[in-house]
Parts: C-alpha cells; structure tokens; sequence
C-alpha cells in the first residue's frame, strides 16, 4: 500500500499492478486511486474496464496495443479475471513488452503465487497483497475516521463493535457510517449506541447458539437457528459455521493445554485477540471427547445432506438437539 501511494504522489507509475487479497475494500480504495490518478473516469475512449472469467486476453493485448485518443494514457483495469491461477500464459507473454501509453491494474481475491503470470508482473511491476487487517489495524483505522468527525471512543466500546461487526472492512465501514450518524452531536460513541444500531452478524449469532449449546439451553439453540432461516441463511452454510465453530474450541483447547499464549492462538484460529478469552471459556464448557464428536457428526451431517440421505434443515437440527439435551 504504501508504494502504490508513493508511485501516485511521485507520478513514477510501473504499467502493470496486480492488487490481490481477501480485504476486498481495500482492493477497491486502491484501485480507484490509481485509475484516479491514470486517466479520467469520464474518458471512456481510454478507460477500459474487464471482469469476470470470460475475458479473452488476446483482446486486452489488442486493446493495450492501441495508441490512446487524444490523451497520453490508456488504462485497462481487470477484475476478478482468474488468470493468475489459470490460463494466463498469453499475458505473462505480454507483459514485459506493454507500450509506454498503457497502464494495466488486475485486481483479484486469489491468486496462485507460483504461477508464471504472478512471478511476471511481481517483476516487470508491482504487486500489492491486501490481507484481512489485524485487529489493532482496524481499531487505529477506525480511530482515525472517529477523529475527522471529532468523536471519541474507549477500547471496550471499540471492542463491542468490532465483535458486531467482525473484521470485513466494507461492513465496518457501513455500521460506522449509521453509528456516526446515529450519534451526530454528541462527541462521543457509548455501548448501547452500538447495541441500537449495529446488528449482529451470522458468525455471532452463531457463537451465541454454541454457547447454548453448551449450557443445554435447546430451546435458545433452536431459537437462534430458525432465526437464521428466516433471515434466509440457507442450512448448509449454518452447518459449515457451526462444525467449523466446533473445530475452533477443538484448536484453542489443544493449544491451551500445549502453553500457546493468547495472542498466538488468537492469530492461528484468525479470531480478535480480543475476544479469546471467550472462545476459551466456551471451549472449557465442552470435554475434548465432545468438541471431536461434534465435528465428527457435523462432516457426517453434510455428507448425508449431498447423498440425499437428510433434509439439510433437520439434519441441522438433529445436531443442535444432539449436543444440546
């Protein structure tokens, strides 16, 4: 990030960038301010934009090869096209040789770092890896838009929010956006400011339903289940989160017991390091034998859904009341 912000204030641009990575937001704010800086984005004859996996790389050499109109640039901006894991050959070819007038900036969520494609734009240019932020990355992130808007916050409230919010920058940047104006004249962002406004997503929920797993609280499991449903979750994906919930305690409760300190458990099962403690006192609700069961029927439970052997909904049902009773 920041050579890309150095080759904007600089103007000393490479003529290819691949911008790559899990933190989508980040790809985007990026990629906007090199196209920004590049060419107008009401220049359509020297602005051009591909996405998707059906684009033909024999017509962006052809388009990279034509002069721009009237202008010194062309810039070509390339989305999610999945050449930098197959079929980029003809561009690695390329790109060594892209003429002096022609900026070409990919943008992809995965790529295969072994590939010839990658290892020719890493040379010939610039790639810019965009990772999930750190926990403390986003609070001072956050700190820094609380404090253009002259609003403060103390850590525990920050810390409510991000577990309401988890560590997707765009979402983030949403429910900050209704909290700022939830809370427009006061100076400061509470607690229960961030309970009325920020709602909670579908891996709190649930942690929430293991938790009352947990406690043998059934009724609550069932509860939080079909409030999912309702909010149009399909089952499949509950069941994934739900047995990878199971596979996490397992994780943390291995690694407890082996010394690992918070920090480092909290970077190895990627949760905040905020909110270990919590996952480790579910973890101590469940005995090792339970947590390896539990995962165990969770796996078995999506097989008999994909052979047809059970309804998805019952069969996420059947494991919640299982573990619940």
């Amino acid at each position: 990030m920041k050579t890309i912000q150095e080759d904007i204030k600089s103007g000393q641009f490479k003529h290819v960038y691949l911008l790559y990575g899990e933190e989508d937001y980040l790809r985007r704010q990026y990629a906007k301010r090199l196209m920004d800086a590049l060419s107008d984005a009401e220049d359509s004859a020297n602005t051009s934009r591909f996405s998707g996996r059906d684009i033909d790389p024999g017509e962006v050499i052809d388009l990279a090869e034509t002069m721009p109109f009237f202008a010194d640039h062309r810039c070509i901006f390339i989305e999610d096209c999945g050449l930098f894991k197959k079929g980029g050959e003809a561009l690695a070819d390329y790109v060594e040789s892209v003429p002096g007038s022609t900026y070409l900036i990919f943008s992809e969520s995965e790529v295969d770092r072994r590939s010839r494609f990658f290892k020719q734009v890493n040379k010939v240019g610039y790639a810019a890896c965009f990772p999930r932020q750190s926990e403390e990355d986003l609070m001072r992130w956050i700190l820094g838009r609380l404090k253009r808007e002259n609003k403060k916050i103390t850590r525990p409230v920050m810390e409510l929010f991000l577990s309401r919010t988890g560590d997707q920058m765009e979402l983030i940047d949403r429910e900050l956006e209704k909290l700022l104006s939830y809370t427009m004249g006061r100076g400061g962002i509470e607690a229960q400011d961030v309970e009325a406004v920020c709602g909670t997503q579908v891996t709190g929920r649930i942690f929430e339903m293991v938790d009352a797993v947990a406690l043998k609280q059934q009724a609550r499991a069932l509860e939080l289940y079909y409030d999912l449903l309702l909010q149009k979750e399909p089952p499949m994906r509950i069941l994934f989160l739900i047995t990878r919930q199971f596979q996490i305690l397992m994780q943390l409760k291995e690694m407890e017991g082996r010394g690992f300190d918070p920090r480092t458990m909290a970077s190895q099962v990627k949760v905040p390091g905020f909110a270990i403690r919590k996952y480790l006192d579910q973890a101590h609700r469940f005995s090792d034998r339970q947590l390896l069961s539990a995962v165990r029927d969770g796996v078995q439970a999506e097989e008999d859904i994909k052979t047809g052997q059970m309804e998805d909904r019952l069969a996420v049902e059947l494991l919640l009341m299982t573990y619940s009773k």
